[in-house]
């Protein structure tokens, strides 16, 4: 087992440790107070993958105690059997990728011996620091939301067997990949008896983490304890039992609460009143005003004793951090052994450093480091770097471990230095971009803004810029690739070329769609004018715009130019993106003649090409597979998003694989595997939040909103949320991504019983006709509006959504849009008591939808026809459609359908008899109506049964009533037991 039980540093504890030497953390200092916090850590150990929150967060002031508390909490976990790993970020390690994660799994090289794979995944980035060989370079390829995965994975695997805690300490100075990968664990967490504790400063915790933390605290996902300041009797009985308690209550006042203020203080007066003993006895008297005034100079104080040579070897391990091993600290400050040995035992003995993992020495407290690294002179600082840099390098460490002292001791052009700093880079521009982005920061303040140099310079720019673009930093990837374009010169074209297209879709993804339209005009206008390759690479992005915010048929043209050019020049590829834009295009504009032509001879260029031909072509097999999704060919779109995948992963063009995964999820809704599609909506959610794009985001979250409809019950609230949070990331927005968030408001409102609110969002997004959104949606969100309408008592609106959905399919003449104009025409059927009809509409669209495969569309069919054919008499039939319906939606996780299920379930069977001639007048909706009030039902729970509205089952009350000559339902539930 692996455990850190110790305060203010890391320790690993083996297993058989005895329970004596284990609770001897904080040098013997006891914990004090924290009762009541302590019981809720027990309780999430105790019920570990029981209901208990899997992620606890530890807030509070520096020194307030979150540190000891955990490591409290490491010893309880420790002692019941469980897996404790611990790790802490460190301020001044703020560029290391997933610091604090590869800290506490930095013993995990051979454990566990089961999970082989999971360990390969994350070794290079989350194992072996500090604690053996350096972790080689990441590839180019890793994916870094992969990599979030496989933690969590690993995370569950290791808590199989007994439990898992995981420590991460200082997290308010944790780096952007750990943090992007808290959030995930956060959002996703952990299955199996794991937690994940944080202690962390609130105030100083990035934006992002706090929101995170605060959205799943509401929601009891996470336990959030926030540590006040001690009472007076707990800090003075529990820390200073031995001191006169008026000398103590001015040292609890000077310290308001504080531990490690207080624990400072006493320090001080007893080194001043061992001082004074010596001299004077009267000396040792105590007043408010000779205290220290600030923690700084109480903690300083403890350094006075210190030699000149200990003073400088302790600069050297705060300013090392994570290289603080006795070889590089002996190189470092010039130590011989025995004299580095004589330094480190003074210091440990006065608790100023303590052993760490792999041979490490560490300061006690995050906050003594700060402190010494802080008073530590500038020039002194830039020595122990450039030493450290220079002795890693001599051992072959990675670049990204030897940029750290590079930053901090080279100010002028040193080409040894740069190399290190792309190299840097390169490591980390896959899994952690924005460590990427800042190395070449650091290499382009090196490198002279010369002549000789200004190519390289761009091409540093650009690598930043696309590093930036994919860690939420567009706004400054779009200044940076401004600087390109403005001063890239005449011969410079495919630069130039690359930085405007890259430009242009940074714009698209900050919904700046004008702007990015105007750059992409304006280049294509410039003289001398592009090249016929640079007019395709700009025609296809100009093209992208569509249908996002300009219409496609106002691009028609552009596309027609674009690939007349692609042919000219025989460029496969360009071919292929341009048909790809016109198939997507096509099939949203409801031409799907058309559209299928074009999908068509994309497929054929595409299938033939191997996949490293393929790379700059990913958004392409993206959009080929939206259109062939739109076509119902599901099979074809799913095999194209799937190839898009696989190269955008491999090339490392993240900002391509929300639009793949989601055509992916959308083609699993079809075809009922919606398991399937939670996953790839909450990875395509991922990748959204960390490009930082608000607008792709919505557009992830509307079909997030669409998948979590269709795999909850009716009323999921998460789905609602989903669909909420997507309106309000659009904005004002009215384009294509903005009208998908707003219908996916209005399918979440009407599955959770707001036919009025599901009205409002569907006319929001396509306006009183529908004639904003694209044809191909407008049948099924036609049915929605005839579901809401009849909910209502709307009766004339149905029908005229009705015959809107019918028109429109007619015209797409595909099989799913014509099962939807079918569904809604027989709601208004069975509304006017034509069961017969209504079955028989309902039959042939579930016929319709399993013709296409669209196996989530034919269950809801089925389901919604077994009473309807039931109603009409076939009992026997119903019951069938009933039963495949049920295993259907069963079988794809459907909660939604499985609610509709239950709803429709065909009841027991009926001894027959002959009906009473005032029964026998009803008609066919009528006698269900009358059957469901004698069995108790309301009025609001028949209309929820049959999907009608509570005014329209009065109003057929109304009629039963009259003709069966009964005035209650009492009378009308013995009219009904007689027959």
């Amino acid at each position: 087992m692996i455990d850190n039980a110790v305060e203010f540093g890391r320790e690993i504890t083996p297993v058989g440790t005895s329970e004596d030497a284990a609770t001897h953390h904080d040098s013997g200092i006891p914990l004090v107070g924290r009762t009541a916090e302590l019981g809720l850590l027990d309780t999430v150990i105790d019920r570990l993958g029981h209901g208990a929150p899997s992620f606890v967060d530890i807030t509070g002031a520096a020194g307030i105690g979150k540190s000891r508390l955990m490591a409290e909490l490491c010893l309880h976990a420790r002692q019941r059997g469980l897996t404790v790993v611990r790790g802490r970020a460190a301020e001044y390690e703020r560029h290391l990728p997933f610091h604090p994660f590869a800290d506490a799994f930095a013993d995990l090289d051979h454990r566990p011996p089961d999970a082989p794979d999971l360990l390969d995944a994350v070794s290079r980035v989350l194992g072996g620091r500090g604690a053996g060989p350096f972790p080689g370079a990441v590839p180019a390829t890793a994916d870094r939301f992969g990599l979030h995965r496989s933690v969590a994975r690993l995370m569950a695997r290791l808590g199989r067997a007994d439990g898992l805690v995981v420590a991460l300490d200082d997290v308010h100075w944790a780096d952007p990949a750990s943090l992007e990968l808290l959030d995930h664990l956060v959002r996703h967490p952990v299955p199996g008896p794991v937690v994940l504790v944080v202690a962390r400063r609130d105030r100083q915790t990035p934006t992002a983490l706090t929101a995170a933390l605060t959205r799943e605290a509401d929601t009891g996902a996470v336990l959030r304890i926030a540590l006040a300041p001690l009472a007076e009797q707990e800090c003075v009985e529990g820390l200073a039992p031995d001191l006169p308690r008026d000398k103590a209550a001015h040292l609890y006042a000077a310290g308001e609460g504080n531990p490690l203020y207080f624990l400072s203080l006493l320090h001080a007066y007893r080194e001043d009143a061992e001082r004074r003993r010596t001299s004077s006895p009267a000396s040792a008297e105590i007043a408010p005003g000779e205290l220290p005034t600030g923690l700084g100079a109480l903690l300083l104080s403890e350094l006075a004793p210190l030699t000149p040579s200990q003073h400088r070897t302790l600069e050297v391990i705060a300013v090392l951090g994570d290289h603080a091993v006795s070889p590089v600290i002996r190189r470092v400050a010039g130590r011989t052994d025995a004299e580095l040995d004589d330094d480190l035992d003074t210091l440990a003995r006065r608790d100023l450093v303590r052993p760490g993992p792999g041979g490490r020495m560490v300061v006690r407290h995050p906050v003594i480091r700060t402190l010494v690294h802080e008073s530590t002179a500038v020039r002194r600082r830039v020595e122990i770097h450039h030493a450290a840099a220079a002795e890693l390098a001599r051992t072959g460490a990675p670049a990204v471990e030897q940029a750290r002292h590079i930053e901090r001791s080279v100010t002028t052009w040193d080409p040894q230095a740069y190399d290190v700093l792309r190299q840097a880079a390169e490591q980390t521009a896959s899994t952690a971009p924005t460590s990427c982005a800042h190395w070449l920061q650091v290499a382009l303040r090196l490198l002279p803004d010369t002549a000789e140099h200004a190519a390289e310079r761009r091409d540093l720019l650009l690598r930043r810029a696309r590093a930036l673009g994919v860690s939420g930093g567009l706004r400054e990837s779009r200044d940076l690739l401004h600087e390109v374009i403005s001063t890239v010169g005449p011969d410079e074209t495919d630069v130039r070329t690359s930085a405007v297209v890259l430009c242009a879709s940074t714009e698209r993804h900050l919904g700046r769609y004008s702007e990015a339209i105007a750059l992409l005009r304006r280049e294509l206008r410039r003289q001398p004018e592009p090249s016929p390759s640079d007019r395709v690479s700009i025609g296809l992005e100009l093209s992208s715009s569509a249908p996002h915010n300009a219409s496609y048929p106002q691009m028609r043209g552009e596309v027609a130019r674009t690939l007349a050019d692609a042919r000219v020049l025989g460029n496969e590829l360009g071919e292929a993106g341009a048909l790809a834009v016109a198939a997507f295009g096509e099939a949203y504009e409801g031409d799907m003649t058309a559209a299928s032509a074009y999908a068509t001879q994309t497929a054929g260029i595409l299938d033939g090409l191997p996949d490293g031909d393929l790379t700059a072509l990913c958004e392409p097999l993206g959009r080929l597979g939206w259109a062939e999704a739109f076509l119902g060919r599901f099979t074809d779109a799913e095999r194209h998003a799937d190839r898009g995948l696989g190269i955008a992963r491999r090339s490392g063009q993240i900002y391509l694989l929300p639009l793949l995964l989601l055509c992916k999820a959308h083609v699993r809704i079809q075809t009922c595997r919606l398991q399937s599609a939670r996953e790839l909506a909450d990875e395509a959610e991922d990748i959204a939040r960390g490009i930082g794009s608000g607008e792709l985001l919505a557009f992830v979250l509307a079909n997030k909103a669409q998948v979590r409809v269709a795999a909850s019950a009716p009323g999921d609230p998460e789905a609602l949320a989903a669909a909420e949070e997507a309106v309000a990331a659009m904005g004002p927005s009215d384009n294509w991504r903005a009208s998908m968030a707003w219908c996916m408001l209005g399918y979440a409102a009407l599955t959770g019983g707001d036919p009025h609110r599901a009205r409002d969002a569907l006319l929001r997004a396509g306006g009183d006709d529908l004639r904003g959104l694209q044809p191909s949606m407008r049948p099924l969100l036609s049915e929605l509006l005839v579901t809401a309408a009849l909910f209502t008592g709307d009766v004339t609106s149905a029908s005229a959504w009705s015959e809107r959905a019918r028109r429109e399919a007619e015209q797409l003449g595909l099989p799913v849009q014509r099962a939807s104009a079918m569904r809604s025409a027989a709601q208004l059927a069975l509304h006017h008591g034509d069961a017969g009809r209504a079955a028989t509409l309902l039959s042939e669209a579930a016929a319709e939808c399993a013709r296409s495969g669209a196996v989530f569309w034919e269950a809801r069919s089925l389901l919604l026809a077994a009473p309807a054919m039931t109603a009409a008499g076939f009992g026997a039939r119903g019951e069938a459609m009933w039963k495949q319906g049920h295993r259907l939606a069963t079988g794809g996780g459907a909660g939604l359908l499985v609610g509709l299920a239950e709803m429709t379930r065909p009841s027991a069977p009926r001894t027959p008899s002959t009906a009473p001639p005032r029964l026998a007048s009803l008609t066919a909706r009528e006698r269900e109506i009358a059957e469901l009030a004698a069995e108790g039902l309301t009025n609001q729970a028949i209309a929820t049964r049959l999907y009608l509205s509570p005014r329209t089952v009065e109003t057929h009350l109304s009629r039963v009533f009259r003709k069966t000559d009964v005035a209650t339902r009492t009378g009308l539930a013995a009219l009904m037991a007689r027959s």
